[in-house]
């Protein structure tokens, strides 16, 4: 590896650390195997330490966009079930069953609310107010405070399908069913696609919270068959996505409906098209971005 200034590349291993940084410069090791794939310990010609710091850096900027993206989406959505519930059966809805599909687990998610109140009691503000002012069982509205983005994710595959394209189509989700076959609209009408999306970026948003690697990472993988049917999302992979790209599209839509005037898209696509595309031997590829993505008017509007 070519090392132009080693006081900086010790800055770098003594504050983020030799294991940590090997991740970023393994994919500039020199490839033995293809069958399995196998890197041995000298680095491709031109390596330089520089560019894994510059790659370092990228992923931990992403990681603070997509942190931000989607605690404003986990918002949205606490607002969405507040509303629904709020309206379908009253501050104390999420209590009974019956707003909730037969088979969804509901009293361990009332279990686990009601921990997260517990916890919360002498902390959080909202649980303080309640009990010092009302008293009583905790309203959904004071109780999605404390909720993390898992619990509002399950809450919402918990309700039945017409709630879930209800609340799908307030965050600007409209597929199209008729240019679906058979079995896939069966699947998409039993439960909206943005169930598994929704479960698909609370993995991401840990990854992002616990300081993980989000470049060239593969995630459980989702289905994007209903979503293609939109505009929005023809650059999503065909079939299925799991790197951070496809979740970085599904975050795009959703925050531009949640703020029209967001500058979340264009702080995305700067960050990839800036220092991370300039990178010799990288490619966007890498988070699955596919052959002129930039081309998609949600990247350009």
């Amino acid at each position: 590896m070519q090392l132009d200034d080693r006081s900086f590349a010790e800055q770098w291993l003594r504050n983020v650390g030799y294991y940590r940084l090997s991740a970023y410069w393994y994919p500039y090791r020199e490839l033995i195997s293809d069958d399995p794939p196998s890197r041995g310990d000298n680095f491709i010609p031109g390596t330089k330490f520089e560019d894994i710091a510059v790659l370092y850096e990228f992923d931990r900027k992403l990681r603070t966009l997509v942190h931000d993206g989607i605690e404003r989406i986990e918002i949205g959505l606490r607002t969405q079930l507040n509303e629904y519930l709020g309206e379908v059966g009253g501050a104390l809805a999420y209590q009974d069953p019956v707003h909730f599909r037969p088979h969804f687990d509901h009293i361990e998610w009332v279990r686990i609310a009601k921990r997260r109140v517990e916890r919360a009691q002498k902390d959080n503000t909202a649980i303080r107010h309640h009990n010092d002012n009302y008293g009583g069982q905790i309203p959904i509205w004071v109780l999605s405070e404390v909720l993390d983005f898992s619990d509002v994710s399950k809450l919402y595959e918990g309700l039945f399908a017409t709630a879930q394209y209800r609340i799908a189509e307030n965050f600007g989700i409209n597929i199209d069913l008729t240019n679906l076959s058979n079995n896939q609209r069966r699947k998409a009408k039993k439960h909206h696609p943005l169930v598994r999306w929704f479960e698909h970026l609370t993995i991401i948003r840990n990854t992002s919270a616990h300081h993980s690697r989000l470049w060239n990472r593969s995630f459980t993988p989702v289905s994007t068959t209903a979503l293609r049917t939109m505009d929005e999302f023809q650059s999503l992979p065909d079939t299925q996505s799991e790197q951070v790209y496809g979740a970085l599209c599904v975050m795009n839509v959703l925050l531009r409906k949640l703020s029209p005037n967001t500058s979340w898209p264009a702080k995305v696509r700067e960050l990839i098209e800036g220092s991370f595309a300039e990178l010799e031997l990288r490619d966007p590829s890498e988070i699955g971005c596919p052959d002129g993505w930039q081309k998609n008017p949600i990247w350009n509007e």
